[in-house]
């Protein structure tokens, strides 16, 4: 390595405080940063605000900074900002500029990326979906003037509303990259880079330093690297340091060490073994780090919950559908409690950053246990059939031909010729997961995940076919980006095609049509029997019940106890249960799919339970209904609110020796 050792530059001479404006640049001829004329590093952590309730962004913030961090790093996800063309959203748990604030209030600088791409495991890498109707043929991250217009219309709006944050203006904004790990796209699209710059440079000016991230290859910095714009590269634990920092000299002969992405954790997928990081290794790697003087930013921090549908998915060599957990082994829990790591972290960053430590330690905070909820079984999925959208089409529509984003879309047809018994159904490009019906009795399922493609079913002339397909969550990273849902090619049986189709619209998003005809439905039945809840059981007629693998609604309503005022975070847990989603009060909380694992529970942040009146749970189980939901009564379906995470239970993990 050609840069001046650890103990050199602490030598380096201090500027005047006096003779310093407010300011944050590269020092090109001393390798280092400087702020309002002093020698600066930074060791900072990732935390996205749209991945938790804004009500506790104080909190993570605060323990970040309790944990001897100086700045907070995080994503701009367009999508969730930008859900409908030209319609934005900045309110709630999205008010980007809220977030700002509160951090320069809790003392932590920002380091913003805002994309346009940011992968972060979301939906379509934090891209709007509706980019895929508009023109199926756009090309996402290129110099493509139809998508390059979107995107300078949506930095429009973004930048037009962060001006006032950025460092040389008063704000906390210290740094902006530009795109997000674009070398590892092997595009090499210069000129969208450099369009890139530009669009974001008008807004930013001298105000804050540009840079971009890759990781430390010379093949992924090649492409990633834009004139003007620092480059900084990503690596983990047991990463040798001296020969990755190397490999971003390479490209930056001058100015500060940085590694934009220091991993503590790491993403899961379901169906895998949750991971985790060794702290000793994460420790260790640090401070090789420190000895170069370099700046860090952990990746991540606080990782938060992919709440609804917002789950992205990775392609290797197979389809990887990501978790509603977003975890990550982090120092800070999906609850926000701090662990062991946390604590190693703390000591680490104060003493390279020679800070007094907080006199403040955090402490896991109390969760709640509020027990078995007993639930009742409301109606099949197919009775909310007549209140959903329904598009008619020769041939089988995709949800962006449809102009949906996420959820579901039931897919129905009436078979017109006579075929062998059984016949060979073929959908071949599904995505992501169907379920296939033949005058409502399951016949199977297609699997984009297992290459599961074709599936013999039982069926005759006038007979009923439907197959209800759920988006399980787009391609986040690589090539394969644009990732379209639904039907993706004509339908077969006994290589006949199949015409003639209907499609019910079902997305499930938050307090969505599907839920008001749910809730409607409940408040009837409850008007219908005048009986107290825990006595509704006993009302049900007979011939309302759930078979094995009919998707089915199940609902149960609780109060918090009298102790738990505020309402405590809690954790849903599907032990038993196959796969689906989970409402709480109309929100939609998520999938679960305990059937595969890691995942088990679901975490119930405690803002969304009502202290003072009657909650209502909502579960929708898609797969396999548990086998005490369908004895008498239902005595045994149930579900319980736990006060423990449970995020590595897999089937892998589980495996009878």
């Amino acid at each position: 390595m050609t840069r001046p050792s650890f103990v050199l530059l602490g030598l380096l001479p201090v500027l005047s405080l006096a003779l310093a404006s407010r300011e944050f640049y590269i020092d090109y001829d001393n390798n280092q940063f400087v702020k309002d004329g002093a020698p600066f590093k930074y060791v900072s952590g990732s935390f996205h605000y749209f991945r938790t309730p804004s009500v506790y962004w104080r909190d993570r913030l605060r323990k970040m900074k309790q944990g001897g961090l100086n700045a907070v790093s995080t994503y701009v996800e367009w999508r969730s900002h930008e859900k409908v063309s030209g319609q934005y959203d900045f309110s709630g748990d999205l008010d980007l500029e809220n977030f700002i604030k509160i951090a320069q209030e809790e003392e932590l600088l920002v380091i913003l990326r805002p994309g346009p791409y940011i992968c972060a495991e979301r939906e379509l890498g934090g891209l709007p979906s509706w980019l895929l109707n508009v023109n199926p043929e756009m090309q996402l991250r290129t110099r493509d003037p139809e998508y390059m217009g979107f995107v300078r219309r949506w930095f429009q709006v973004l930048f037009t509303r962060l001006e006032p944050y950025f460092y040389g203006k008063d704000g906390p904004i210290i740094m902006v990259q530009v795109e997000n790990e674009y070398g590892s796209y092997f595009a090499c699209d210069s000129e969208y880079l450099n369009q890139l710059r530009d669009i974001i440079k008008s807004h930013v000016g001298d105000s804050a330093v540009l840079f971009t991230t890759d990781g430390s290859a010379a093949s992924l910095l090649k492409c990633g690297k834009i004139d003007d714009v620092y480059a900084t590269v990503d690596f983990g634990p047991g990463t040798n340091v001296e020969l990755a920092f190397n490999e971003m000299i390479k490209f930056e002969p001058r100015g500060p060490l940085v590694n934009s992405e220091f991993y503590p954790g790491w993403l899961d997928h379901w169906g895998e073994e949750h991971s985790t990081v060794n702290t000793v290794n994460i420790i260790q790697t640090l401070e090789w780090m420190f000895k170069y003087n370099a700046s860090v930013n952990f990746y991540v921090y606080y990782g938060g919950t992919n709440f609804g549908f917002t789950s992205g998915a990775n392609y290797n060599d197979h389809y990887a559908p990501q978790p509603t957990s977003y975890d990550y082994d982090a120092p800070l829990t999906e609850a926000g409690d701090p662990t062991p790591k946390y604590m190693a972290i703390r000591a680490a960053a104060n003493s390279y950053l020679q800070q007094v430590p907080s006199k403040e330690v955090p402490v896991a905070s109390r969760k709640g246990y509020y027990g078995r909820m007993n639930l009742k079984f409301l109606s099949s999925i197919f009775d909310l059939i007549p209140t959903a959208p329904q598009v008619n089409s020769d041939y089988p529509l995709s949800f962006e031909e449809l102009n949906q984003d996420e959820g579901f879309v039931l897919y129905k047809t009436v078979i017109t010729k006579c075929h062998n018994d059984p016949a060979l159904l073929v959908a071949k490009n599904i995505g992501d997961r169907g379920y296939v019906f033949v005058n409502k009795e399951r016949a199977g399922v297609l699997s984009r995940i297992n290459f599961i493609d074709s599936l013999p079913v039982s069926a005759n002339t006038g007979d009923e076919l439907e197959i209800l397909v759920e988006n399980q969550g787009r391609i986040n990273y690589g090539r394969k980006l644009k990732d379209f849902k639904g039907l993706l090619s004509n339908v077969t049986i006994d290589n006949n095609e199949l015409k003639y189709w209907k499609m019910i619209q079902l997305p499930f998003g938050h307090n969505g049509t599907e839920l008001r005809a749910i809730n409607k439905k409940i408040s009837s039945l409850k008007a219908e029997t005048q009986l107290p809840i825990e006595m509704i059981y006993e009302s049900v007629k007979s011939g309302l019940e759930p078979t094995a693998s009919t998707p089915s609604i199940f609902w149960a309503e609780f109060r918090i106890p009298n102790n738990s005022h505020p309402p405590l975070d809690t954790f849903l847990d599907m032990k038993g249960w196959s796969k689906g989603i989970a409402f709480i009060n109309g929100f939609n909380l998520g999938r679960y799919w305990p059937r595969v694992g890691p995942q088990r529970t679901l975490y119930l942040p405690g803002s969304l339970l009502n202290a003072n009146s009657v909650n209502r749970l909502v579960i929708i189980e898609f797969d396999r209904v548990p086998r005490g939901c369908m004895s008498s009564k239902h005595r045994d379906c149930a579900v319980v609110l736990s006060d423990t995470a449970v995020l590595d239970d897999s089937c892998l993990s589980n495996e009878v020796k």
